[in-house]
């Protein structure tokens, strides 16, 4: 019996403006665990394989293989997820999870952001369907560039040559950068960008051939950072983007000579990329602590306080009284052993 997950996420906000999120589906447990994890995907170059660092949560399905999510800690802006479920054993996770090498797995990853309301009637067995439902229109982004790829490999094997494989290699480079464009979603671009840019792929030949000549990458960056700004998605093509067109201008002036410093500078930009995610993933950790000390509504008045909201505000949109939003936000302050919302903010957006 093949494995079909059903997974209808619905994300909405409740009266008390606290946004939510809700993720149910159906797991074959003839075929697979009961374990169910969501995460969140702030590298895209870990859109494939299992990653601890970025699972948020865990869940069991029942004796029917229904499963639940919910929770209230999704980003209010679109970033990419993932939903997965593997055969890895329970001794094997930490180890199979952390070096993201369990292959016994199947995903769905798709663009989503709070208060989205999403129904994914298709399987973890690499069937598309069209009629993916959502109040978000950038949702179905990813899922349409998977089945294009399906499209592509059909067409590949067509008729098995080395000729056939080059013209296929440039006809298709082409066909998913005007799609990913055709988007209009910078992250589905970026799923494209580094599937069309895999070192292990024929394709990768072509990006470096394009990156001399064509603006595209840098268009793509502008919109990047204007949909996103200061997001990881933005720094890591930036970074990436650079290096890429160093190793470039350094060939083209002595390509056979300075194959060592086009090293050099790629593993200093990885070195700093690396560092830069470890620094950010302890301060994402610190803050997580941090907030964890508060009550849910401390959290709540915190969260609304970083949007920029004044106390009447906050009140208005908890249905509390502005005196009940001071004596939170003393009591948040002291916690915080901080003075004002201005180091709030400084805490929590560096």
């Amino acid at each position: 019996m093949r494995f079909i997950l059903s997974a209808i996420v619905l994300f909405s906000i409740s009266f008390s403006a606290e946004a939510q999120y809700q993720f149910t589906g159906h797991v074959n447990k003839d075929q697979w665990n009961s374990s169910v994890y969501l995460s969140i995907i702030d590298d895209y170059r870990k859109i494939s394989g299992i990653h601890s660092e970025q699972i948020i949560t865990k869940v069991e399905a029942d004796s029917t293989g229904k499963f639940i999510i919910t929770g209230d800690q999704l980003e209010m802006h679109n970033k990419i997820y993932r939903i997965h479920v593997d055969n890895c054993f329970e001794h094997e996770q930490n180890l199979k999870h952390f070096s993201g090498e369990c292959n016994n797995s199947k995903t769905i990853v798709f663009i989503a952001k709070n208060n989205d309301s999403i129904d994914f009637p298709f399987s973890f067995d690499n069937e598309m369907f069209c009629d993916v439902k959502s109040n978000n229109s950038k949702t179905n982004a990813i899922i349409k560039i998977d089945s294009l790829k399906v499209e592509m490999i059909y067409d590949y094997a067509a008729f098995r040559s080395e000729a056939n494989r080059k013209l296929n290699n440039r006809k298709w480079f082409r066909n998913f950068q005007y799609f990913g464009k055709s988007l209009n979603e910078p992250l589905a671009e970026l799923y494209i960008y580094s599937f069309l840019t895999n070192k292990n792929s024929d394709l990768y030949q072509f990006y470096i051939e394009d990156l001399k000549t064509n603006n595209y990458y840098d268009d793509l960056l502008f919109r990047l950072k204007n949909a996103y700004p200061n997001s990881n998605y933005a720094r890591q093509f930036e970074i990436e983007l650079a290096a890429d067109k160093y190793a470039l201008q350094i060939k083209s002036k002595q390509p056979w000579h300075n194959k060592t410093l086009v090293l050099i500078a790629l593993l200093i930009c990885s070195l700093f990329l690396n560092m830069w995610l470890l620094i950010r993933f302890k301060r994402n950790k610190k803050n997580k602590t941090i907030r964890e000390s508060l009550t849910k509504q401390e959290q709540n008045v915190l969260d609304l306080l970083l949007t920029g909201k004044s106390n009447k505000e906050i009140a208005q949109d908890l249905f509390i009284s502005p005196s009940t939003v001071k004596t939170h936000l003393n009591n948040i302050f002291k916690k915080l052993n901080i003075q004002s919302r201005e180091e709030a903010k400084d805490l929590f957006h560096k």
